[in-house]
């Protein structure tokens, strides 16, 4: 299987050429950089030396993709879609993009968080790609926009919420890593280190993909899900944990019907199926993810060193004594569960390969 991943010289792209050397089924894989091209990859991803000798090219993405069987484009976002044109132009079997370009097809949400699309026309031809949920439903897929960092944490903890009448709050603190290989004032180590912050304060941007999947899950199309992120001063990796009030209103008090019997909590409270208590959602966790090879559920809150360098959601459910308030964490590697890693998974998945393949390295402890 030929491959090409284009923009491989940050961290993303170091992980996917990571994951992509030790996959059983990639035979040709090529790396292309503008700002390194003719650089050894060894020099740029050190841990990659004993790998590879290959050097980056300096091939334009179309000419790259030409011939592949996949292509990956790890770039910032924004720069995915100048390019998508020429890629779907030079055929390849599969497109896989990391950036936030094709993540959400709701255009609406999209220009809320975004702005305008410069590509709206190709949104249309991408798959959302969040391979512990939808798992064999990529099989076939031929573009597909893997889930950012933070948008994969929170939708691992909405999705057995879907069934309830809940407004959940998700607080979500990731290491530097995140922020790409480029410094920035507050990726800049004296700033982190130390150091715990707030930033997109009332709209990250990766709840435009988390609104749009947990309105489609839930079928309301008011549905909220607030997203607070935090820097942290580790360098990889995302702990996030979810609250909400079960069976009630925004404030978490009890859905009254009153004499129209118009509330949501109201009209849950009318069947089983929709009017779960918080042990029940609980016990839905394990049920979910049951047979998922890279989400793990815990009887106990996860440490966030447990995952770092592997491909494993690690999620832990629990309920109040009275029934009423769930608290979810999850913990992952940003830059393997929540960006390389997921996007070689959905690969897997989308071409009929085993799911795990390449994808069964152990994390390193400590680290």
């Amino acid at each position: 299987m030929r491959v090409a991943v284009v923009g491989a010289a940050g961290y993303a792209g170091g992980e996917l050429l990571r994951i992509l050397l030790q996959h059983p089924d990639v035979t040709d894989l090529i790396a292309t950089s503008r700002s390194q091209a003719g650089q050894p990859i060894g020099t740029i991803h050190p841990a990659l030396a004993l790998a590879t000798e290959a050097r980056f090219a300096g091939l334009e993405p179309g000419e790259a993709s030409r011939g592949m069987d996949v292509v990956f484009l790890a770039l910032e976002h924004g720069e995915s879609s100048k390019v998508a044109d020429q890629v779907f132009d030079a055929g390849p079997g599969l497109i896989i993009d990391l950036a936030a370009d094709f993540r959400t097809s709701d255009l609406a949400l999209y220009r809320r968080f975004y702005g305008e699309h410069p590509s709206a026309e190709l949104v249309g031809r991408f798959s959302y790609g969040l391979a512990d949920v939808l798992g064999t439903e990529l099989k076939g897929k031929r573009a597909i926009a893997a889930p950012g960092c933070f948008a994969t944490a929170a939708q691992l903890a909405l999705w057995p919420l879907s069934g309830a009448a809940v407004s959940p709050a998700l607080f979500a603190i990731t290491g530097s890593s995140g922020a790409g290989v480029q410094p920035r004032p507050t990726t800049h180590h004296p700033a982190r280190a130390h150091n715990v912050f707030a930033y997109s304060v009332m709209g990250h941007r990766h709840e435009a993909e988390v609104l749009q999947r947990w309105r489609e899950w839930t079928g309301r199309p008011d549905a909220g899900a607030r997203l607070m992120v935090h820097a942290g001063p580790f360098v990889r990796g995302i702990y996030l944990t979810l609250h909400a009030y079960v069976g009630g209103d925004r404030t978490g008090k009890a859905g009254e019907t009153g004499k129209t019997g118009n509330t949501k909590a109201g009209e849950a409270a009318k069947t089983d199926e929709f009017a779960p208590g918080a042990k029940a959602i609980v016990a839905q966790f394990k049920k979910m993810y049951f047979g998922r090879p890279f989400v793990r559920v815990l009887d106990q809150a996860p440490e966030l060193t447990h995952c770092v360098g592997t491909n494993i959601a690690l999620i832990h459910a629990a309920a109040s004594e009275d029934d009423r308030e769930i608290q979810v964490s999850v913990a992952l590697d940003n830059l393997v569960k929540g960006a390389g890693g997921q996007a070689v998974q959905a690969m897997n998945l989308a071409l009929g390969l085993d799911e795990t393949a390449g994808l069964r390295g152990l994390a390193a402890f400590p680290c």
